[in-house]
């Protein structure tokens, strides 16, 4: 077998994803050096099309990076103007007070905004100082030098058949070598599972936790609408079955952002994430909301919740993993937009070190020590124990200690030190048989919809002669074992019914992947309770075309 042949391109440092921490990264090498030679190859179809965000943005990160971003037109037009927290039951709620909340809780000063739209903006800026920023870009693999350091990506390969051969309109692709590559792919990027994997940058750390969040675009009644409103839930409809909670942003034009996340280590395997979203639209307090309105986007995607503890080791040879390929979300305060954006800063300025020092290829530690001892590490380390309370003691427990935790956290010190995760989301689940399936209400197609219905709204298209993205490695794992131990969970788990099981009349059970649907959340990654699937990148280009998300 043949060896496949490539273009190479060099340059100085090659980053993988177009989203708010490889952005910042790629701007601010050129404000460093204007002749460095940057590059960003971004998957998506366009630069924004696969960013996925609530989002309530501290703009401490824009600050630290584009100081004028006001002037320079960046879309972070809604500053947040009221704050409210609910307990909600079945048809109530209860109004938790701002004033018990720690200083770290309070949204004034941010902005209710559409991160894809952040990052066209930010991509404009990145441009005009000479970035060269290529979308539609998959990278599918990583290149290695001689002295086993990352030297650079594979990235464009198109044309290959279903089963992997090269198909007749087949393009290899190429090489992008770099100095240094940095990985921002967000959560569970595939090459950053290899380069953790293969480094061993999680011995010694607690394993990542997840969560699985659901966002749908509503345009509502002018009269209903309250521009700068941020509203966040907890409660029902999840109760004791999982953590989670909702958000609702009261974006401009009318819009509200409604959101709703499932923390991804829930037991019961009957759980489907994506109906309990579907029900929480039929509280009152969200009903009335959206009532004569009408849904305009949907997506879906992960989000890492390990914090502080969860953060692998960031560096190895010619390589750096930023933003949420590390983990950095604030799981309180539902924000990790601005700790992506100083990974990349941080990142840029040790490799601009390191390049004028004319070193190459080598671990870029002064960036790893930046991010745990600035300010990405102290603003995750007050918040540190507030996943482990709620996962170990369940929601109200969790907010009494986890408020504690936090208060005593502003002043330097805890009285809990630092508590552990335990176990992975997949290790979590635990067989059917010891639970209860959980009977979730129809949609009614007014303000609940049925997955495929909603998928459609992420303007999703995969190239369907292409091999499927989302690889089994051992193909009868979902039917002789998934299926009858744990009732199947990847038909539910899934928030875009990729996933299915058939039974045909006369026949055996077949397990079917739709990979067509793929939203590109990860999340059957990370909670197949056999880790048997493996999200790989499809051909750039494919997956969700998110508009305003």
């Amino acid at each position: 077998m043949t060896e496949t042949q490539r273009e190479t391109m060099e340059y100085d440092v090659v980053i993988v994803g177009a989203g708010p921490a490889g952005l910042s990264a790629a701007i601010r090498l050129k404000q460093l050096d204007p002749d460095m030679e940057v590059v960003v190859l971004e998957k998506g179809s366009e630069v924004g099309a696969h960013i996925l965000s609530g989002a309530v943005l501290d703009p401490c990160g824009l600050d630290a990076l584009i100081p004028d971003w006001k002037e320079k037109g960046a879309p972070l037009n809604v500053p947040v103007k009221e704050d409210n927290f609910y307990m909600l039951g079945e048809a109530g709620k209860l109004r938790v007070p701002n004033f018990p909340m720690p200083p770290l809780m309070n949204n004034h000063g941010n902005y209710i905004v559409s991160m894809g739209n952040v990052c066209r903006w930010m991509a404009e800026q990145a441009e005009e100082l000479g970035v060269e920023i290529f979308p539609g870009m998959a990278c599918s693999e990583l290149v290695y030098g001689d002295n086993g350091d990352v030297k650079g990506v594979v990235a464009g390969e198109f044309g290959r058949n279903p089963d992997g051969t090269e198909g007749p309109g087949y393009e290899p692709g190429m090489e992008l070598h770099g100095k240094y590559v940095f990985l921002s792919e967000g959560v569970r990027g595939s090459l950053s599972k290899q380069v953790i994997d293969k480094y061993g940058l999680s011995d010694g750390k607690e394993p990542q936790k997840y969560g699985l969040g659901m966002k749908e675009i509503w345009e509502i009644d002018p009269a209903k609408h309250r521009e700068g409103t941020v509203t966040h839930t907890m409660g029902w409809p999840l109760g004791g079955n999982a953590g989670g909670g909702s958000f609702i942003y009261h974006f401009e034009n009318n819009q509200v952002l409604v959101g709703f996340v499932v923390h991804l280590n829930y037991k019961n395997p009957h759980l489907f994430p994506y109906m309990e979203f579907q029900r929480f639209k039929h509280h009152p307090i969200v009903a009335d909301l959206l009532e004569g309105g009408k849904r305009v986007a949907y997506g879906a995607r992960a989000i890492s919740e390990g914090g502080y503890q969860s953060m692998p080791q960031m560096v190895a040879p010619g390589v750096a993993l930023l933003g949420c390929s590390v983990g950095m979300v604030n799981v309180p305060r539902i924000k990790g937009n601005h700790n992506a954006m100083l990974s990349g800063k941080a990142a840029a300025e040790a490799a601009h070190a390191a390049i004028k020092a004319g070193r190459s290829g080598d671990e870029l530690h002064d960036y790893e020590t930046e991010v745990r001892k600035g300010a990405i590490g102290k603003d995750l380390k007050k918040v540190r124990n507030v996943k482990p309370l709620w996962s170990k003691y369940g929601l109200t427990a969790s907010l009494a200690l986890g408020g504690f935790d936090m208060w005593t956290n502003t002043f330097g010190f805890s009285l809990l030190g630092t508590l552990k995760h335990g176990k992975t989301d997949a290790e979590a689940t635990e067989i059917a048989a010891v639970h209860k399936p959980i009977d979730y209400p129809k949609p009614d197609g007014k303000l609940s919809f049925d997955r495929l219905t909603n998928v459609s709204f992420s303007m999703t298209n995969h190239e369907e002669s292409q091999p499927a993205h989302l690889k089994l490695k051992d193909p009868m794992i979902p039917v002789l074992d998934n299926l009858p131990k744990y009732a199947g969970p990847s038909a539910r788990y899934c928030p875009a019914g990729v996933y299915e099981f058939v039974q045909e009349e006369g026949k055996d059970t077949k397990f079917v992947i739709n990979f067509q649907n793929c939203v590109h959340c990860k999340t059957c990654d990370i909670k197949d309770p056999a880790q048997n699937i493996v999200w790989t990148t499809p051909q750039g280009g494919d997956g969700p075309n998110y508009p305003n998300m």
